[in-house]
């Protein structure tokens, strides 16, 4: 019988959740199931998979493991960040209304404004740096609250507790994308969240090599749809992909402490210098909601984002003179990366739009890996030497 590490701290749950020896040889490290099917005592009689869409033993592994580090019941785990996003709103049907935070990941907006519709769903974004503000923005058919805390690329934070029952006392669901954060600097299920989402290409990943996404859940009638729609939809992740995903679990409380540390680091070096316009950062005293994420988080996280003066020149004369942090999009992984949001991961937002999200042209965001903290700091100081 698998042992229950729910009272264990998060660095035992990540390696040892769902992760018990195999019962047959005793290998430690659970051999991967590449197999699509399974075969049956009698029909209709197996142990618990019969084909791997529907069920895969590394799957199992791999959702029991987040699960348990989001404080959750059940983990539901996809084919990508993207896949999750699609699920969770086929569950809300045509004619129904959802709201989202209106600082939101480009492809989050891109699927709300332009896949949505077509399904007879209809979203509006709000400012929720007021979590009040969500009041008088729902609608008599709003099924679903989607918000991000923080946010991307603008590191808002949303009082997600707040939030929560503002959306349960109209009785809708309130889903919570909390890549940024990652399961070991916050858990919304603990706030009010109903569904936590993730893409697991990020932090729970953490090595750059896998496209996943996950939802996590306490209700069991939500994991019942959510199952149905991810056996229905088939947009599961591969076995293989699974297994990489649960071995980069096994490090996340270490990686994300060095994101953490470095991060802070990069983002007090980056508000001294004098080309740098705005540092933002939840860590930093001077995050106009720093006493916020005290409260609701347990760390900081990783990303920071920074305006630069001059123009995309500038930017472009920076990106090009460094060394160790990588111009390219996504986030998360051990390697330092670096993106210029306007141009790259939110391009899909209209000019009017980024503007009153205030990304700017100068505004980067950077994703601080785990390298050695002296090394990312000169690297950044060197090409801010360069662009002007």
């Amino acid at each position: 019988m698998a042992h229950n590490y729910d009272n264990n701290g998060f660095g035992t749950r990540a390696i040892h959740a769902g992760q018990e020896p195999d019962p047959t040889t005793g290998a430690v490290i659970p051999p991967l199931s590449l197999s699509t099917t399974f075969k049956q005592s009698a029909a209709g009689v197996h142990k618990g998979f019969d084909y791997s869409r529907s069920g895969n033993p590394t799957r199992v592994n791999f959702e029991t493991a987040v699960a348990s580090l989001e404080k959750g019941k059940h983990g539901v785990a996809f084919s990508s960040g993207s896949s999750v996003t699609a699920t969770v709103l086929s569950m809300v049907g045509a004619g129904s209304h959802v709201l989202s935070v209106n600082d939101v990941y480009g492809g989050t907006y891109r699927y709300f404004t332009k896949v949505a519709p077509v399904n007879g769903i209809e979203t509006s974004f709000v400012d929720l740096k007021e979590a009040a503000s969500i009041k008088e923005a729902l609608k008599p058919n709003t099924k679903l609250v989607w918000i991000e805390s923080p946010t991307n690329p603008t590191l808002r934070l949303a009082d997600i507790k707040a939030v929560a029952e503002y959306t349960h006392a109209h009785g809708a669901l309130l889903v919570v994308d909390n890549t940024f954060m990652s399961p070991y600097f916050q858990n919304p299920l603990l706030l009010g969240a109903d569904i936590v989402v993730h893409s697991v290409t990020k932090y729970i990943n953490g090595h750059s090599d896998v496209v996943m996404g996950v939802a996590v859940t306490n209700s069991d009638e939500i994991h019942e749809k959510l199952t149905f729609l991810q056996n229905s939809l088939g947009a599961v992740p591969s076995a293989f992909d699974c297994y990489l995903a649960r071995r980069g679990i096994m490090t996340l409380e270490v990686r994300m402490q060095r994101h953490e540390a470095n991060a802070l680091a990069v983002a007090r070096f980056l508000e001294t210098h004098a080309k740098v316009t705005e540092v933002i950062y939840p860590g930093l005293e001077s995050h106009p909601q720093h006493a916020l994420a005290k409260t609701q988080q347990t760390g900081f996280g990783g990303m920071v984002s920074f305006r630069m003066d001059g123009t995309l020149e500038n930017v472009n004369k920076f990106l090009g003179k460094l060394n160790i942090i990588t111009l390219a999009e996504s986030l998360g992984g051990v390697e330092s990366l670096i993106e210029v949001p306007a141009v790259m991961t939110h391009a899909s937002l209209s000019p009017e739009q980024r503007a009153a999200l205030g990304i700017t042209d100068t505004l980067v965001r950077v994703s601080i890996g785990i390298e050695n903290q002296k090394d990312l700091i000169q690297d950044l100081d060197t090409a801010l030497k360069f662009a002007y």
